[in-house]
């Protein structure tokens, strides 16, 4: 996935070998053991070839190796912390590292106060010039109308996919739904949205992907249900748009951490995911409650824009060119 989207920006791309250590059986950890220590060698070898003033990483075991090779070649690095805790890969980074740059405030539990400089999320440009009447006119939504976006990641999120399934109809009576489905659940949502009364079909907007539209959907929003990964600690608060959150279950506490970081703050609501069909605490009567109370939307939205911050990509650069010198 990486190779696709570094090559789609114009960036050259070179891989290296390296293997997850913890969470993983005996065996499969000495072997990626040695794929980590071979993937250190590899590392070496590109920055000497490369020669760089600084290395920029972020999280997962991939970066392991780069980091340690950095440290044997006495080049400084930045990691960058995007969760508010740090998974184990990223926490051996960070003693090789200069800095680590962090989105909020709230990893100082994790990270020592002498290496963490919170730079906030770097938002893509794209989301700076996403006007709600843009978006909407994008979309052909119409100004005044209740907006409902889902979406779950390129590949969907199968439980709130089927979750919305569920209660469609209903939903379809109360805004119009903008619904990134992912690759892997296309079909059947597909199949339901050709089931649906003309009326309601118009008022379903099902995409499988969003890539750059992605921003615009967001601006359109009056409330957004998805998953709680990084991302959602930057672009949610940018555009101060108000969140049902359903952490993915089948992960260490990250997501969880995240949505948490935002309901404490007024943000965002959270629903499990193994509560989602739930007929009192589920996701459609979540739903219903804030599409049906624009006050708390209100409060929620500001909320949300209080934790926002529009230069990331910036500190993070300047952060960088600091730690090169």
């Amino acid at each position: 996935m990486e190779r696709n989207l570094v090559s789609r920006a114009g960036v050259p791309f070179r891989a290296i070998q390296a293997g997850a250590m913890h969470g993983v059986g005996p065996l499969r950890a000495a072997v990626n053991a040695l794929r980590t220590a071979r993937g250190t060698f590899e590392a070496r070898r590109i920055l000497a070839e490369f020669k760089p003033d600084v290395v920029f990483l972020t999280g997962g075991f991939v970066g392991v190796p780069v980091s340690v090779a950095a440290w044997l070649q006495r080049v400084p690095s930045v990691v960058y912390l995007p969760d508010i805790e740090p998974g184990q890969a990223l926490r051996v980074m960070a003693r090789f590292a200069a800095k680590v740059a962090t989105t909020t405030e709230a990893s100082t539990r994790f990270i020592a106060p002498d290496k963490m400089v919170v730079t906030g999320y770097p938002v893509r440009d794209i989301f700076a010039s996403a006007s709600r009447e843009e978006a909407r006119r994008r979309f052909g939504i119409a100004p005044d109308a209740r907006v409902l976006l889902v979406y779950g990641g390129s590949r969907g999120a199968r439980s709130i996919n089927r979750a919305v399934l569920s209660g469609l109809s209903r939903l379809l009576d109360l805004a119009v739904v903008v619904h990134v489905t992912g690759a892997n659940d296309w079909t059947e949502v597909s199949a339901a949205r050709a089931q649906l009364p003309d009326a309601q079909r118009a008022r379903y907007l099902a995409f499988e992907y969003l890539h750059d539209d992605m921003a615009l959907a967001m601006a359109a929003a009056d409330l957004a249900v998805c998953r709680a990964g990084a991302s959602t600690l930057g672009e949610l608060p940018y555009l101060g748009l108000p969140a049902i959150l359903v952490p993915y279950p089948y992960t260490w506490r990250y997501q969880k951490v995240n949505a948490q970081y935002l309901a404490d703050r007024g943000a965002a609501v959270v629903v499990r995911d193994e509560a989602l069909m739930d007929e009192r605490e589920g996701l459609l009567p979540r739903i219903v409650e804030l599409l049906g109370d624009p006050g708390r939307l209100g409060a929620m939205r500001q909320a949300s824009l209080r934790l926002g911050r529009r230069d990331g990509a910036e500190r993070i650069a300047a952060l960088l060119v600091e730690v090169s010198h």
